[in-house]
């Protein structure tokens, strides 16, 4: 059967297997040694041809890539004149600059997510995925990874990530992994703008040849002869290919049994390794329940018609071309103008070897030495204006990637309170919180993609470490059976259904600056000294809190309606023990201990203290049976003393 037979047109159903599928289910799910394998030489044949469509199809941007990553490291101008005469071109770095800068305020923002249900049935299963899902996420070095894939966005344009189940993991009892992804190794359809359109997806990767003899017996001998190749950067260290091969990890999708199926074969040349549909237990489960390629493609500044898109890089060389051209005309200017060079006539007398030399004290001459036989060049310095396009220049590329002086630390003459700092920052860092937001886009479908695999392979309990809501560490068991499909149950004669837990991500921003951090706790200062933490103004804070807006205010409205809370309880309880003390003074005939708990109290009694008091019920009865007692004790007292007395 034919690669074409088993995929059809989009928004098409794929050519169904009937002979396979009656085989294995006469079998029960067993094949035979003489069932013919579904991905076989054909069709490995017919995926590297779309293969090779894929990467002409993404020649351009390849390119593109490659040259950026030579201005990253400020080698542009041996890539754009390779060949060429190297003359005086020197590279500086204020679109590094600017990169660098990006990318620390991506790393201050590092996202955290915050798991909530949809269900109020899967309140407890959201609560201990927010606490599992980051140590796991933390396992895979999920921050090297977020790392590296914002260096690639902010230099290519584009960072992608791999979210994968990697069995070998935990001495084989198998955990998520994330990985950084190379786009040059990477093929999709031309023209989609969402890699889950495509129809295939193949990603690259070499591997040494005994390293996959030995994890795969059956290629000895066959090594050598694939010709899938990719692009490469220029790399400084000559980089050898020799004794590797190119393995091919192709992922495609099939429409059967009415949902989406993601299939998977990982091959050499024309030798399968692996492929779900030749396995029965994957051939109609497919590769990841999810049916989702397992890539997530984060660009900055997206185009039209691409899953890519471009970076810093292609928004500012060009500026940084004209500043390191308009650095090297001052350059040859200032070397022409400090080395002094001399015109000398043809046939002049003048010993020129001893004239060049410096060291030399006298310089012989033949004949006279005429006025015109050596004249000094003067050399003609440059004029301001040269100067101030520089200077523009690179204002022009500071304001164009946003790197703004503000960004770096630097501030105008007069500001230096820290709030007033952060406001600027604030200001002027537009452009990486747009980049930060698209980023945390991103974060979610990752954090979606690492559900679905906890749901899909965590069939055994683990245990993880994580942080209490004291800050102590706890540890806590899981796995995916509450989060599986679950049984709604059948009645009426309706079949049995299930119902899926699905959550929804809140990503917040786990690291901020340290000017963020000052301007918080100049804010908690700010309240604390306008008396929002005092409880008997509970009612202007909330007020004034409703129409404020800063991270963490939930907080704040909690404790301040807390302290109110606080508040009335011990009016409460004051005004209780004022009444009990009323009630003594009615009835032992004392009129000071009223005023002496209200003075203790710090509250007013009215002057007398004779009018009626109101006691609660539960007041009532204390004071009765304290009444009682004392009466019990005063009458058993003239008893004592009746017997005692003289006759």
């Amino acid at each position: 059967m034919g690669f074409k037979e088993m995929f059809s047109k989009k928004n098409k159903m794929p050519a169904a297997q009937p002979e396979v599928e009656s085989a294995t289910a006469e079998m029960g799910g067993q094949t035979s040694a003489q069932q013919k394998a579904i991905i076989g030489t054909e069709q490995l044949r017919e995926a590297s041809q779309v293969l090779q469509k894929y990467k002409t199809g993404k020649k351009n941007l390849e390119e593109r890539v490659i040259a950026n990553e030579q201005w990253y490291k400020l080698r542009h101008w041996d890539y754009i004149r390779s060949g060429e005469q190297k003359k005086t071109e020197p590279a500086s770095g204020w679109l590094f600059n600017a990169i660098a800068s990006k990318h620390a305020d991506m790393m201050d923002n590092y996202p955290m997510a915050n798991i909530l249900p949809r269900e109020e049935s899967d309140k407890k299963e959201a609560e201990k995925l927010t606490a599992v899902v980051p140590v796991v996420m933390e396992q895979a070095d999920y921050e090297e990874v977020y790392s590296r894939t914002c260096d690639d966005k902010l230099r290519g344009g584009t960072g992608v990530t791999g979210v994968f189940w990697n069995p070998k993991k935990l001495n084989g009892l198998g955990d998520v992994d994330i990985r950084v992804m190379d786009v040059l190794n990477l093929f999709w359809e031309p023209g989609v703008m969402d890699i889950q359109e495509s129809k295939h997806f193949f990603s690259l990767e070499l591997w040494d040849n005994d390293l996959l003899e030995q994890s795969y017996p059956q290629l000895k001998g066959k090594l050598g002869g694939s010709t899938a190749t990719v692009n490469t950067y220029i790399h400084d260290d000559t980089v050898s290919t020799d004794g590797k091969t190119m393995v091919v990890d192709w992922y495609y999708k099939k429409l059967q049994n009415g949902r989406t199926v993601l299939h998977y074969c990982k091959y050499v040349g024309d030798t399968v390794l692996f492929a779900t549909e030749n396995e029965p237990k994957f051939r109609e489960r497919g590769m990841y329940d999810h049916g989702q390629y397992p890539f997530v493609f984060d660009p900055l500044y997206r185009v039209k018609g691409s899953p890519c898109g471009f970076g810093y890089i292609d928004l500012a060389k060009s500026a940084q071309e004209h500043i390191d051209k308009c650095n090297q005309a001052m350059m040859r200017n200032m070397l022409t103008n400090a080395k002094p060079r001399y015109f000398i006539r043809t046939d002049g007398a003048v010993n020129e070897a001893e004239f060049a030399d410096l060291d030399k004290d006298f310089v012989h001459v033949d004949g006279n030495l005429g006025q015109d036989s050596i004249l000094p060049i003067k050399g003609v310095g440059l004029d301001g204006n040269y100067f101030s396009i520089l200077e523009n220049k690179i204002l022009e590329l500071k304001e164009t990637t946003g790197n703004r002086d503000v960004s770096n630390g630097g501030t105008t003459s007069g500001v230096t309170a820290a709030s007033a700092i952060a406001a600027m920052q604030e200001a002027g860092s537009k452009l990486s919180r747009d980049a930060n937001k698209a980023s945390y886009r991103v974060y979610r479908k990752i954090v979606y993609m690492v559900i679905e695999l906890i749901r899909q392979f965590y069939e055994l309990h683990r245990y993880f470490r994580i942080q209490g809501a004291a800050g102590q560490d706890e540890f806590v068991e899981y796995s995916n059976a509450g989060i599986k499909p679950q049984k709604n149950g059948a009645g009426m004669g309706l079949e049995e259904t299930y119902r899926l837990p699905i959550f929804d991500i809140e990503v917040a921003v786990q690291k901020q600056s340290a000017y963020s951090k000052l301007s918080q706790n100049e804010l908690a200062i700010q309240l604390y000294n306008a008396g929002f933490f005092n409880p008997q103004m509970a009612d202007q804070a909330l007020a004034c809190l409703e129409v404020m807006d800063f991270d963490r205010k939930q907080f704040v409205i909690g404790k301040v309606q807390k302290n109110m809370t606080l508040l009335q309880q011990l009016q409460m309880s004051q005004q209780r023990v004022l009444e009990l003390a009323q009630m003594v003074d009615k009835l032992s005939g004392r009129t000071n201990l009223t005023g002496a708990v209200a003075a203790e109290m710090g509250m007013a009694v009215p002057a007398g203290n004779t009018g009626p008091v109101q006691v609660s019920e539960e007041g009532a009865m204390a004071l009765g049976s304290e009444a009682a007692e004392n009466e019990n004790t005063k009458k058993a007292r003239q008893r004592v003393a009746e017997s005692t007395a003289p006759a």
